[in-house]
């Protein structure tokens, strides 16, 4: 499947602006990158190189471990990765914008500090 990383880009903009009210009333200071794959470096540091691959990846700091004098920084960033998502997308037989939402959802869920296992429970994965 292919799609044009403009394309791709609507839909994030499309799947973002379907997420629930709540999560984006609290949703500041974070920025959203589309990337075609990860590159070897955050490979390695997520201990993935050579195991395997991301759909997304979340950087900064949780909302919930934020302390007071937490301001003037840097946005935290969602990077999603293009290839690795659509090949999911056509391998669950589902639309590439399904996966976009699911794994958009899975990294706001870091964001908002809910771990692996808790975004299982919850079935965001």
């Amino acid at each position: 499947m292919e799609i044009t990383k403009e394309d791709f880009e609507k839909l994030v903009v499309e799947s973002l602006n379907e997420i629930p009210d709540y999560f984006k009333k609290h949703i500041e200071n974070l920025e959203f990158i589309v990337m075609d794959y990860p590159t070897k470096a955050i490979l390695k540091r997520m201990h993935l190189l050579g195991k395997g691959t991301l759909l997304g990846l979340y950087e900064g700091v949780p909302i919930g471990r934020r302390a007071l004098g937490y301001q003037g920084v840097l946005p935290d960033r969602i990077i999603l990765f293009r290839y690795p998502i659509l090949y999911e997308a056509e391998r669950e037989g589902i639309t590439p914008k399904e996966k976009i939402k699911k794994v958009l959802m899975h990294e706001i869920g870091h964001y908002f500090g809910l771990s692996e296992e808790e975004l299982r429970k919850r079935g965001i994965y």
